[in-house]
């Protein structure tokens, strides 16, 4: 099963990186992120994590099924790009691939995964079910977010040029 998610945004890629690449702070900055606990450091500067999430069922009435797994994390800042692999469970050995690209009014950001489960259609099950709908929510979310930031801080270099240099008081 190969499954890719993408989203524009109207933000630099450095912005959307750098709020992407703490994992820790996802259940800070994503309302679907409930927890993301880190389980071990490596040598090599990634770290396994327990993360858990919460796939909306019923959203009007914030009905959720909580989603668990463990994942290996690594986070290539030169190449703007984060690397899981999840670490048993119902998603054993799927590698997600976040790319984030830019573009010439920002970025794009996107989401790979590939999932070869013995059962063919355990894949798709998982990935119209769960992968899609959450990382839909995941990239929907840093995009909000980047863009605001970046709308932010567009406003504070246009109002400060707007304003007239200060005088001295001498």
């Amino acid at each position: 099963m190969h499954s890719t998610v993408t989203v524009e945004v109207e933000a630099p890629p450095s912005l959307v990186f750098d709020l992407a690449r703490d994992v820790q702070r996802w259940p800070a900055l994503l309302p679907h992120y409930l927890r993301v606990r880190v389980l071990t450091r490596h040598a090599d500067e990634s770290l396994t994590a327990e993360m858990v999430a919460v796939r909306p069922i019923a959203p009007v009435v914030g009905l959720g099924l909580p989603v668990l797994w463990r994942s290996r994390v690594w986070v290539d800042a030169d190449a703007l790009q984060l690397r899981f692999v999840h670490l048993g469970g119902a998603t054993d050995g799927m590698e997600v691939t976040w790319h984030i690209a830019p573009m010439a009014s920002g970025c794009r950001a996107s989401i790979e995964h590939e999932f070869k489960p013995r059962v063919g259609a355990w894949g798709l099950l998982v990935d119209r079910l769960f992968v899609r709908p959450i990382a839909r929510r995941t990239l929907g979310s840093f995009k909000a977010i980047a863009e605001a930031v970046a709308a932010t801080k567009t406003e504070a270099r246009r109002s400060g040029r707007a304003r007239p240099p200060k005088k001295s008081a001498t």
